[in-house]
């Protein structure tokens, strides 16, 4: 399970501590607990920002109840072509929104493009009764390539969409990881940037299972925000426990948990992309700028971790391709044993 991905992980202690904190006692249920009340609040402090936050138990609820809201019929969201919300999510996003269409793009290590994305628009006639019109841009960040978007190129995408009068979603299972990276603040990574509607990721970074759904306040707000309820509810993603949820997204933005999560997940993968790149013959696929590393391992290399115990999961279009991922409760004795034991015997 090294490595695997960072949603084996266990739970982080401050996370647990919330879970139990709220464990006494009688609560009211679906959302109307105390606990949950508490969400706006700590959420706009976090963002700086007006915002509605609707707690989920899946990054893959959230993504398709936002699109659901930012594409109704017969609309159409644009992504790249490899983005999880096309590649991983069994048409959620096209099933919750009624039959959306998503659009896709390709683009340099998994990153859209300003200018591909004001082109398909562009190309695209709302008059024309046979298309389904695009009303929203989807961003993965960090994206599947473990790349970050800058805050310039988000910017710019953003001033595509309010050219054309588009929702900016970002799906934000990493965004963490990414707000880490960039060292940025939360509302510099989000609505400064023009994003509307945030898919927010808290399992993969400490949380045992929550999400949200955090809409900020905008021209797409009132859109956004209507009916967010009754699509949860439909979702099966309203808890009668909702205070469950609700303390852990509480936890993992209080003191900072949530950043210190990311970086060391960040940095443990920094050591290990480091380390994978001076074995000879292994070759990074994409900048390690988050916690994934994407790298080309040769037969000798997964040979010498098959038989040192390391299993590996490469991706499925090529078996050369393998995808490592740390997390926030990675040990940096892992990565060192784990460099070890991938060096071919020829080569020690």
């Amino acid at each position: 399970m090294l490595f695997r991905s960072d949603n084996v992980t266990a739970v982080c202690d401050e996370v647990i501590a919330a879970i139990l904190a709220v464990n006494r006692g009688d609560a009211a249920p679906y959302g109307a607990d105390e606990t949950t009340a508490q969400l706006a609040g700590a959420f706009g402090a976090y963002f700086e920002a007006r915002v509605s936050v609707h707690p989920v138990a899946t990054g893959i609820a959230a993504n398709a109840l936002s699109l659901a809201a930012a594409m109704p019929p017969p609309g159409a969201a644009i992504c790249h072509r490899n983005a999880h919300v096309n590649t991983s999510e069994s048409g959620a996003p096209e099933f919750f929104s009624g039959g959306g269409k998503l659009l896709v793009l390709d683009g340099a290590h998994g990153k859209l493009s300003a200018e591909a994305v004001d082109a398909l628009v562009r190309s695209s006639s709302p008059d024309r009764m046979q298309s389904a019109p695009p009303t929203a841009v989807t961003v993965t960040q960090g994206t599947e390539a473990g790349t970050v978007y800058t805050l310039e190129e988000l910017a710019a995408i953003s001033a595509v969409c309010r050219r054309h009068g588009l929702v900016l979603h970002m799906d934000g299972a990493r965004f963490e990881n990414a707000r880490a990276a960039l060292g940025c603040s939360p509302a510099d990574l989000t609505w400064r940037a023009g994003v509307d509607i945030l898919s927010y990721g808290a399992t993969k970074n400490g949380a045992m299972c929550a999400d949200a759904v955090i809409i900020f306040d905008g021209p797409h707000a009132a859109q956004l925000g209507r009916f967010m309820g009754q699509r949860r509810l439909r979702a099966g993603q309203v808890f009668s426990k909702m205070r469950y949820l609700s303390a852990q997204l509480l936890a993992m933005i209080e003191g900072g948990v949530a950043e210190r999560n990311a970086t060391h997940a960040n940095r443990m993968a920094a050591k290990l992309s480091a380390g994978l790149a001076a074995i000879p013959g292994v070759r990074l696929l994409h900048p390690t700028e988050m916690n994934e590393v994407f790298v080309f391992l040769p037969e000798a290399v997964r040979a010498a971790l098959a038989r040192r115990g390391y299993s590996i999961r490469p991706r499925p279009e090529d078996p050369s391709v393998v995808r490592f991922v740390t997390a926030w409760n990675t040990a940096e004795s892992d990565v060192a044993a784990f460099l070890a034991a991938a060096v071919p015997e020829a080569v020690v």
